[in-house]
């Protein structure tokens, strides 16, 4: 009890002092900002799993149910028409459901990986959201996402009817929020990204995020009984500072200014699943600085996504601490597909790595940031991954399947070969009410 004690104020100390070298666009870090940063750094704490591999042989089980019988591994180009194919173990979980509209909080009992004990807003009530205007990031208008996000209650948040939303600053989400998507076409384009900072038990899911651009910062709300200062935005998708229990899920991103989905500042208990990326320089930053220690105990699943297209590094870029890269298929990148820093450790499984002609870009992994007698003590590892067209991973570290994580924590992968197969959905879907999704 003494040593995680310890271990708590000296992560603490840290995460406040580093706070404003991290850029975390609060320009003035005043007693309702520095309450969120404990809450949320006490709840990151919680959330850290000491024994996260234990996790493996749940996930892989639930991956055996779904695929049984088949080892197809064509992926279908043209738009699906067929019948409902939950074709991995999250979308299995509610899916090929013809009452998902009437029930959709069961959506929260799908997550698996590291951020399986993320619940949103199932606690709480429906916010229907009819407006897709933002122009009143102080005042928000009832009705509006930003009116929704900002509100002190658990909520689960869903949409009227299709709606582009061009938001003019970022659009700062608080503790126990679902972002459901279904059943509508839902564009955040063409402004400011979304930023979950400070809180925690987040879901998003079935949202198209592009044409993301950096915006100009000011007095932004933040709650309903805070605003307060905001410096620029970079022009993230998806910013995810000092948060626990966030879901990404279903989500098609493309051609923000910056990343399109960032985790930094000690966040943990993450998992970003089903989703669909293409045409961006920097796709996904995990940890942000080599001095910030506190990193050490992120824990970031991502399983069952499909980097496709444009894409040219950070699939992801890591830092600190423990990545488990599932049954993702990597059709594309120009640069590489994963690389890090500040020894992380990296459990890549059972994912299709097809390389670009360019035969300076076959590796798949990047550690161009340390020396060789650096990098060779990570732990890469490589387990189960199909390579194709050249591809390689160099593998580093200790060779032991036995990891610190329970079973419940990692998907354990089914091969390469399977990945087409479980990723065939990735994106935004298209669902309608009383039909199957």
């Amino acid at each position: 009890m003494v040593g995680t004690t310890k271990l708590g104020l000296v992560f603490l100390i840290g995460f406040v002092v580093l706070i404003p070298s991290l850029q975390a666009n609060i320009g003035d870090f005043d007693e309702s900002w520095q309450q969120r940063a404990e809450e949320a750094h006490k709840a990151a704490l919680e959330a850290y799993d000491p024994n996260p591999e234990e996790v493996t042989d749940s996930f892989n089980e639930e991956v055996d149910k779904v695929i049984d019988g088949s080892n197809s591994t064509r992926r279908e180009l043209r738009r699906y028409s067929g019948p409902c194919a939950a074709t991995n173990p999250i979308d299995r979980c509610w899916r090929c459901r013809s009452n998902w509209a009437s029930n959709r909080k069961r959506l929260a009992r799908c997550v698996l990986g590291f951020g399986r004990k993320t619940t949103g807003g199932r606690s709480g009530r429906y916010y229907v959201v009819t407006d897709p205007s933002d122009n009143d990031v102080q005042n928000p208008r009832p009705g509006t996402l930003r009116h929704a996000v900002i509100q002190k209650q658990p909520l689960w948040i869903i949409f009227a009817h299709s709606m582009i939303i061009r938001l003019s600053q970022e659009l700062l989400i608080t503790s126990h929020k679902t972002i459901d998507a279904r059943g509508a076409n839902i564009h955040i384009a063409n402004g400011a990204g979304i930023t979950i900072q400070f809180a925690r038990n987040v879901i998003i899911h079935g949202l198209h995020i592009h044409d993301i651009v950096a915006s100009g910062g000011g007095m932004i709300r933040d709650s309903v009984d805070h605003f307060g200062f905001r410096t620029p935005a970079d022009g993230d998708g998806i910013s995810i500072f000092g948060s626990t229990n966030i879901w990404l899920d279903h989500i098609s991103m493309s051609n923000c200014q910056d990343g399109l989905i960032d985790a930094i500042q000690g966040s943990t208990a993450i998992t970003i699943s089903n989703c669909h990326f293409t045409h961006h320089n920097d796709v996904m930053l995990f940890g942000a600085s080599d001095s910030f220690e506190g990193d050490k105990i992120m824990q970031v699943t991502v399983a069952f996504n499909h980097f496709g297209r444009g894409l040219v590094q950070r699939m992801p870029r890591c830092r600190w601490g423990f990545f488990h890269v599932v049954n993702n298929d990597y059709t594309h990148w120009l640069m590489y597909a994963i690389g890090g820093s500040s020894h992380p450790t990296i459990i890549s499984q059972g994912n299709r790595f097809i390389a670009p002609p360019n035969n300076a870009a076959k590796q798949v992994t990047k550690r161009d940031y340390a020396a060789e007698w650096e990098w060779k003590r990570w732990t890469w590892r490589s387990e189960g991954d199909l390579m194709m067209n050249g591809a390689f991973f160099v593998q580093s570290g200790n060779r032991s399947k036995k990891r610190p994580f329970t079973r419940h924590d990692m998907i354990k992968a089914k091969p390469g070969t399977f990945v087409t197969r479980l990723t065939r959905f990735a994106g935004a879907l298209n669902c309608y009410a009383g039909k199957k999704c």
